[in-house]
This record gives structure tokens, C-alpha cells and sequence, in this order.
């Protein structure tokens, strides 16, 4: 496996209350002892607790070792480590070697001094943005402008990013240009789409397999995970992974190591993890189909990547962008075209608004229905709960993202109508969580009839 150092960089996290982005410092309080009331704000890197003149916490404490604590401010809290001292570290009344805390935690040192790691959130100030892009990621919108700014904070850290959003807005090269900004760019990025590899299949592509595990496996598989080591490791679609490998992912998570199919011995790796998903997780941990746990250990930085529809000030510079990178630099979109794509409602986000490009440099025109013109939320109601032509011109994923959007637009459409807009009632009809109906009403932009 790589060898590659470990960040030492205080842990990011969004803010489950405000959505506020903060980070997670430490004080390091002296409680007890004849050194009480010293104090030391933990911030990165090591710092060196003991009697010695050397240290960064010089104690008086007989008792203490010349060179007693290292305490290693870590992305995952602070990882304690004794230096082999004669009298010992105590947690909780028993002697540690190596700990890594998360939260509060009361040390004793030698026979008399009480240490407190006490941990202290602080708002994190995102500087705004200026440039109109993100790695090769484009946007001038105040929405993208702060995601930006969001990103730009986070993609130097190794803190673990979740990309919400629907299909098509472009969370794959999002997560790819945060790999690019990060201290882990030269080294592997790993796409596993969690939708896409067949069920059968999915443990041996992500975790590997020793050869004679089971029939068929007749040389010995490195994982998707493995292969990551030392990079970034983006989960794609992380809302379609079954929910019995859940269990096994979220201890690549947490432990960092990882065990091959047939195997007895895990391997450690040195991984950051990006994930992405169009679906509400939250509601999937609500009704038991998205591990609450795994979930927590995937949002510690969310980020919302917002729909076309919510940006469509970036129409302009994206077509140009798509007409550009097809070899048409010059091409001009006529002012009545441009009205077309500003009042279509892009179910496929920049996806589609891609494909419309390319049409429309070869063909002239749109291809857009007629009802676009709208641009209102009926409009979007309309999109085909069948595979249209231009559908099956699209790659699979993309054309099942686009399909499955118009199936919920017109089941929920149908569902509201059906009850009177009573939103508890139809979501007792369908069967799905009532916060899951309020997030696809207002994804879809519908109009909720009032009875």
C-alpha cells in the first residue's frame, strides 16, 4: 500500500442545525495537579506534553516523564499517544497507549495532574468567490459562486464531502475538480458507481478477491477501494448500494482498512472519500433503508449542487462552453433559441442542456417540446414516463436518471391530485415519508392543489 502522510488539519463539518460550515479545535485544560489552570488551544500539527523545557505544555508535575504526552491533532479528532512513560496515562482509570478522541476526555498524568481535551467548534468564514469556475466545473450564479466557495475551503482538507443534488447537474466532475484542488492530486481518483455494478458483482468490484473464494475467481482481485489508496475514493449513486454491504463500507470508514472477499486479514489503506447522490438520504434513513450510521460518516461536509432550473443566469456561458468544446467556437445562439432554453425547465440538468447544444449544432434546432416555452411547473410535469428517441441516444445512466425523474413528476402529480393536495394522505397512500414528498415537490417545482 502507499505511504502517503496523513493531513493533519482540524476536522470540517457542516452543521446539522444551522448548515453552517465549522471546524472542530481542541483546548487542552490542566484540571488537577500543581499545574492547574494552565491551557493550551489545539489547533494542527503535534504537540509535546511533559517536565522537559522542550515541550509545548511544560508541567512541573515530579510525577510526569520529561517527555510524557504527544497529543497529534488529526481530520478525525486527537489521537493521544503516552511516550512509554514510567507512571502512565489514565483514561477513564485505565492505562492507554494510543487513543483517538472525538469528543471530551479527562487524562490523568503520573499520580496527581488532570488533563481535559475539550473540544470547541467555530464558525468557519468562507471567503466569497471570484472566479466562474471550479476546476472544470462553470458557474456565475450566487448559487454556484457560493458552492464554490464552499468547495475551495474544503478540497485542500481531507474531510469527507457529500454531494446532493439531481441527476445531471455534474457531481462526478464536481468531485473530480476537489481531487484536483487537494493535496492528493497526483495520485488515483476512483469513480465506483454504486447504481451501475451489478448486484452479483458489487463486493468483489469494491473490496477484491483472493483466488478459489468462490467459483470463478481464479487469480486474486484488487477493489475498487484498494485501488484508491493514497487518493480520493468517490462513491457515486451511494443511495442505490445495497443495504447489506452498508455494515462493510462503513468499517473502510471508519478503521480505514479493508478486507478482500475470502480473506482473513484486512490491508490498510490511506483514502479520501467523496460521495455523491441524487436521493434524499435522510428519508432513507427514516424508513430503514440507509444505514443512519454510514450516513454520518458520509455528511460530515454537504454540499448541495443546485439544479439548472435554479441557475439559469449560467445558460449563456454553459452553451457556449458545449459549443466550444464540440469544435464551434464561433457559433452564435440566436436570441429566440436562447429564450427556448431560458423557459425549458431541464429535468436533466447540464446533462441534457449538453445534448440540446450538440442537437442544435447539428440539426438546427432544440429538439425541445413544445410545451417548454412555458417554463412554468406544468411544463415540467409532461416529461415522458417512456423512453423517448432522444432518450435512447443517451448513455444508460443518463437515460434511466431522466426517466425515473419523469416517472416521480407524474406519479406525484397524480398522487396530489388524488388527494386534494393533502400532502399526509397521499403520503400514507404511497407509502414514503411525508418530508420525501415535501423535497420532491419542491425539486420538481409542482404547484400542491388545495382541496
Amino acid at each position: 500500500m502507499t505511504d502517503v502522510p496523513t493531513q493533519h488539519t482540524a476536522q470540517l463539518y457542516t452543521d446539522a442545525a444551522t448548515g453552517r460550515l465549522k471546524e472542530r479545535t481542541f483546548r487542552l485544560l490542566v484540571v488537577g495537579g500543581p499545574d492547574g489552570g494552565t491551557e493550551r488551544r489545539l489547533e494542527s500539527g503535534t504537540v509535546m506534553v511533559g517536565t522537559h523545557p522542550n515541550n509545548d505544555v511544560v508541567l512541573t508535575d515530579k510525577t510526569v516523564s520529561r517527555y510524557h504526552l504527544e497529543l497529534q491533532v488529526r481530520a478525525n479528532g486527537i489521537k493521544v499517544v503516552d511516550l512509554e512513560t514510567t507512571n502512565g496515562t489514565k483514561m477513564g482509570g485505565t492505562r492507554i497507549g494510543t487513543v483517538t478522541v472525538t469528543g471530551p476526555a479527562q487524562l490523568r498524568l503520573g499520580k496527581t495532574t488532570e488533563v481535559q481535551l475539550v473540544p470547541e467548534d467555530l464558525t468557519v468564514d468562507v471567503p466569497a468567490y471570484e472566479n466562474q469556475s471550479f476546476g472544470s466545473v462553470l458557474g456565475t450564479s450566487p448559487a454556484m459562486r457560493d458552492l464554490f466557495a464552499l468547495l475551495a475551503r474544503v478540497a485542500p482538507t481531507d474531510a469527507t464531502l457529500l454531494l446532493e443534488g439531481e441527476t445531471g447537474t455534474g457531481k462526478e466532475a464536481i468531485a473530480e475538480s476537489v481531487h484536483k484542488a487537494s493535496t492528493r492530486a497526483d495520485k488515483p481518483f476512483i469513480v465506483v458507481d454504486c447504481g451501475a455494478i451489478p448486484r452479483e458483482l458489487i463486493q468483489s468490484e469494491l473490496f477484491g478477491h483472493i483466488r478459489g473464494s468462490f467459483t470463478g475467481a481464479h487469480t486474486d482481485k484488487t477493489g475498487l477501494i484498494a485501488a484508491a489508496d493514497g487518493g480520493t475514493l468517490f462513491l457515486d449513486e451511494i443511495g442505490e448500494l445495497d443495504l447489506e454491504l452498508q455494515p462493510q463500507l462503513l468499517r473502510v470508514l471508519e478503521k480505514r482498512e479493508v478486507r478482500k472477499v475470502g480473506d482473513t486479514l484486512p490491508e490498510k489503506i490511506d483514502i479520501r472519500v467523496l460521495a455523491a447522490t441524487n436521493r434524499d438520504l435522510r428519508a432513507m434513513v427514516k424508513q430503514g433503508t440507509f444505514r443512519e450510521d454510514l450516513y454520518f460518516r458520509l455528511a460530515v461536509v454537504r454540499a448541495q449542487v443546485p439544479p439548472l432550473r435554479e441557475r439559469r443566469d449560467d445558460l449563456p456561458t454553459l452553451a457556449r462552453h458545449f459549443a466550444s468544446a464540440a469544435g464551434r467556437e464561433e457559433f452564435a445562439i440566436p436570441p429566440a433559441m436562447m429564450e427556448e432554453l431560458r423557459a425549458y425547465n431541464w429535468p436533466g440538468n447540464v446533462r441534457e442542456l449538453r445534448n440540446v447544444v450538440e442537437r442544435a449544432l447539428s440539426l438546427g434546432t432544440t429538439g425541445l417540446p413544445a410545451s417548454a416555452g412555458s417554463g412554468g411547473p406544468q411544463s415540467s410535469r409532461r416529461h415522458p414516463t417512456a423512453p423517448s428517441d432522444e432518450m435512447l441516444d443517451l448513455p444508460f445512466k443518463e437515460a434511466k436518471g431522466q426517466l425515473i425523474e419523469g416517472f416521480e413528476r407524474a406519479y406525484l402529480d397524480h398522487l396530489l391530485q388524488k388527494h386534494g393536495g393533502n400532502i399526509s394522505r397521499a403520503a400514507a397512500d404511497a407509502g414514503i415519508d411525508r418530508n420525501y414528498i415535501h423535497r420532491l415537490v419542491k425539486k420538481y417545482g409542482i404547484d400542491v392543489p388545495r382541496g
